[in-house]
């Protein structure tokens, strides 16, 4: 990571910032729906100019003070705020008035030489056009700046932008929920979801229930690493005590943010039943969660105790928190406890609950324990949220769902009428890698989001009926924390990011455009860095993009500012004195290309990538298994482009399947003795080694496959490894097939200490390069691996 400062220096050669005279811009993030700049003369802020508001309104004031301290905060100007004078010159003029769109958040924004006039629907749509104008100031220490002309009307897309914290893997400080607050504002985004309570740890004070405090916030110690089976032996505790809730609460109200609480239930609910193991179907004795991932404990739906609980617990809820909604989770919950529970199953009899072609009794009592919480946060004049799940077992027509696991369970929503809020973790899961290049990256889950994911992130269905449509009233990103321990990794987490995020929530389509985004993007990390955020950066690296055609894979090379590019094809780093980049790279052997972008004397970091050339790379290949629907990616040709993947399965460089052996057709146009594939392993995730490999050929224009080789492997033990990189080669006497089929066979059944994803369950599979050739000196392992 790169701090602030070192971004600075970066971007010194585009701009230098004036101590006397600045500029502003309206190029800004998320960008205005309508900038119509004049080319009359240009409105001077300094430190005569004057804020100009209603005497009587006070949350206008309110307004105003956050203008001037944004003004001083991002100049160093300090203009004055008045409620007289509304027809004096350099004056910043807040008033209500009617919009042209209906959006409580609309607003407007003129400026012309002797004042800039920001009017709103409300007083939110005022603190938008606020922060429009906040955004297009220069940041940096000046006397005056010149504001152009201008009239700006604008409104978002989307009435519910939200962002959402987990502090139950990790908490985190009052004064830093407040922080992040202000770092959503700055994206105009008005929806702060905290994750409260989890397995790992409760995090809210419930003052008729102490001990989910004082037992139910402290774990003995935490996992080290990606469930290893180590422990770091140091306890973790915090949570919020009510007083700290009500100011937090305060004071994202006064920047038009509205709280929304998450209470995770049935399951996610570990850190409860250890305080209260009561309420739990075995009755304990329960700890505090110490890993990652899912307990198979959760709470007893058949105890009425247990819906006691939950009822009382959100009353304190409600009293804290006026949103209209309460996120009640209902995700990831296993069934196991309440197979076997008699509790569960008599208020299954009792209930007439039908296991039916879709969803199992256990599913339908899960769907009759979300309804009866509904139905009590409704008599409250409450609504409920919940993640996709809550589609199991039948839904109830006035729930939201949040949509997780892809946008498909918020189409199947919306089209039934409910609610619905997109959340898609392949595009929006910030707790994802951000880059491929992970050996210098923090720690994180997996997974892989790029910013251009998420910008490119379409959260309506052009093809959905106007109705549904209606229904998808917004969307979120997450921020989950199992392995995100600082508040300085959450920025950097999150920003740039919730940058593209912003642009999707509050833009209109057609006024959106990815190349413009990055245009402006310098122009917020100047603003990161001067209020001292720490984010990512690299979007000033190389960026690669490959294309494999005919046994040749080439790659094309860009920057997002077009500075000077200079490359290396032997794993050395390159410099202004190795090759410059002019045209896209033909790929026909093996090496390691690195590149760099020089601005200036700055030079960015090294962007790499490791290319493997075999007879099959690049060449045409049809794969007869459908992938994972999460892990499809790129497509099949990933499995052939000559680029092998890391440790992180989600990157894209791997492809996923699930409960089906693996089979695909590869051409090849010369003798091969060998074929080679790798396996991305992480047992915590339920991602197996093959348990076998099959490799056939036939000659053009035979139909018939003859076997070449085989090989089977023993099934994983707990002792190895939890995540690891399994090259399988098989060799074999010189062929000259032109087609070749390569079976690999998956685990069908998970050995017991498998307990994440269920044992007896079926293994996921993860591939990469299917790689063959002609020589002794293989790329990979010969014999099986040792169990």
């Amino acid at each position: 990571m790169k701090s602030p400062a070192i971004i600075l220096s970066i971007l010194a050669f585009l701009s230098v910032l004036s101590c006397s005279k600045g500029y502003s811009d309206y190029q800004i993030i998320p960008l205005p729906n309508h900038v119509a700049i004049s080319s009359e003369a240009a409105f001077v802020l300094n430190r005569h100019t004057s804020i100009v508001y209603d005497s009587q309104d006070t949350v206008m004031a309110r307004n105003a003070r956050f203008l001037s301290d944004y003004i001083s905060e991002m100049t160093g100007i300090r203009v004055g705020m008045t409620t007289k004078g509304s027809k004096s010159k350099n004056i910043i003029r807040l008033t209500i008035s009617e919009q042209d769109n209906q959006s409580r958040d609309a607003y407007s924004m003129v400026a012309d030489s002797s004042s800039i006039t920001i009017s709103g629907n409300s007083h939110s749509g005022v603190f938008y056009g606020i922060q429009t104008l906040r955004k297009s100031l220069p940041a940096g220490r000046f006397a005056e700046i010149s504001c152009p002309a201008v009239e700006i009307t604008d409104c978002p897309r989307f009435e519910y932008r939200g962002m959402m914290l987990d502090v139950s893997r990790h908490f985190f400080s009052a004064d830093f929920v407040k922080r992040y607050i202000d770092i959503m504002v700055l994206h105009n985004i008005n929806t702060f979801h905290w994750h409260l309570s989890d397995d790992q740890g409760w995090r809210v004070e419930i003052k008729k229930y102490p001990k989910l405090t004082s037992i139910g916030s402290k774990r003995e110690q935490t996992v080290i690493g990606q469930n290893t089976g180590k422990y770091d032996g140091i306890p973790y505790s915090g949570y919020y005590t009510q007083e700290q809730i009500r100011d937090i609460v305060k004071y994202a109200a006064e920047r038009y943010v509205t709280i929304i609480p998450e209470i995770d239930m049935p399951g996610h609910m570990q850190a409860a039943l250890s305080a209260y193991p009561e309420l739990g179907c075995t009755k304990g004795p329960y700890k505090v969660w110490q890993q990652w991932g899912i307990s198979d404990d959760v709470l007893c739906a058949g105890n009425d105790t247990t819906v006691g609980f939950v009822e009382d617990v959100l009353s304190e809820i409600m009293e804290l928190f006026p949103s209209e909604y309460i996120h009640i989770g209902g995700d990831e919950c296993p069934k196991i406890r309440w197979e076997q529970c008699p509790a569960c199953q008599q208020r299954i009899k009792n209930e007439n609950i039908k296991a039916t072609e879709q969803f199992t009794k256990e599913q339908g009592l899960q769907s009759w324990f979300m309804r009866r919480i509904e139905q009590y946060l409704n008599e409250h004049g409450r609504s409920i949220i919940g993640w996709d799940e809550i589609l199991e077992g039948g839904l109830s027509p006035t729930a939201t769902v949040m949509s997780w696991r892809s946008t498909s369970g918020g189409i199947e929503a919306a089209k039934m009428g409910n609610k619905v809020i997109m959340v898609p973790n392949q595009d929006l899961y910030f707790n994802y890698y951000q880059t491929l290049e992970i050996d210098n990256e923090p720690l994180a889950i997996g997974g892989y989001v790029p910013i251009e994911n998420v910008y490119n992130l379409e959260p309506v269905p052009v093809d959905l009926p106007q109705e549904a449509k209606d229904n998808i009233i917004g969307l979120q990103a997450n921020l989950w924390t199992e392995y995100i321990g600082d508040e300085s990794l959450v920025e950097y987490m999150v920003l740039p990011r919730m940058a593209a995020l912003s642009e999707v929530q509050w833009c209109n389509p057609e006024n959106k455009s990815y190349h413009g985004f990055l245009k402006r993007i310098f122009r917020q990390f100047k603003i990161y860095s001067h209020l001292g955020y720490n984010y990512a950066t690299q979007l000033l690296d190389v960026r690669m993009d490959l294309k494999s055609k005919n046994g040749t894979v080439s790659v094309t090379m860009s920057t997002i500012d077009n500075a000077d590019i200079y490359y290396t094809l032997d794993g050395t780093d390159p410099d202004i004195n190795s090759e410059k980049y002019s045209a896209p790279i033909r790929i026909q052997r093996n090496c390691e290309l690195r590149a760099v972008a020089i601005r200036g004397e700055k030079i960015s970091k090294v962007s790499k990538e490791v290319f493997t050339v075999s007879e099959t790379t690049g060449k045409p290949i049809n794969v007869k298994t459908p992938p994972h629907r999460q892990y499809g990616f790129g497509g099949p040709n990933t499995l052939v482009d000559g680029l092998r993947g890391n440790i992180n399965y989600r990157t894209g460089r791997w492809i996923g399947y699930y409960a089906q052996d693996f089979e695909a057709d590869l051409t090849t146009n010369a003798e091969i003795s060998y074929v080679s594939v790798n396996v991305c392993v992480n047992k915590g995730d339920g991602c197996f080694d093959i348990r076998g490999i099959r490799v056939y050929g036939r000659r053009v224009p035979s139909d018939e496959f003859s076997l070449i080789a085989s090989a089977d492997y023993p099934p994983m033990n707990r002792e190895s490894p939890n995540s690891e990189i399994i090259n399988h080669t098989v060799m074999f006497p010189p062929v000259d097939f032109n087609v070749l089929r390569v079976v690999l066979l998956h685990e069908h059944s998970m050995p017991e200490w498998q307990s994440n994803w269920g044992a007896g369950q079926p293994a996921f599979i993860f591939i990469d390069e299917i790689e063959a050739g002609y020589s002794m000196s293989f790329p990979g392992r010969q014999n099986p691996p040792q169990r």
